[in-house]
């Protein structure tokens, strides 16, 4: 549910919602939802001074029920 949630959000932002994809993992301080973004639009994603990444986590963790969720924002190059 969260990952839809981050999934549509981030799809409203940018200018290829195509190539928006999210993934979960478990590390090991929690849960990890990895959004990975066209290059050109990963600024869109992470806003202005972060303010756009502060926000999205900020619905994120309000979702989650006080579970610790971590977000990754990252191009769809990047490799992890």
């Amino acid at each position: 549910m969260i990952e839809d949630a981050l999934d549509h959000l981030v799809r409203g932002i940018v200018d290829n919602p195509d190539e928006v994809r999210v993934a979960r993992r478990e590390g090991r301080r929690g849960r990890v939802l990895e959004v990975r973004v066209h290059p050109e639009d990963l600024g869109k994603v992470i806003g202005r001074n972060g303010r756009t990444a502060t926000a999205l986590r900020t619905v994120v963790g309000a979702l989650s029920g006080g579970r610790p969720v971590r977000i990754d924002f990252l191009d769809v190059d990047e490799r992890r």
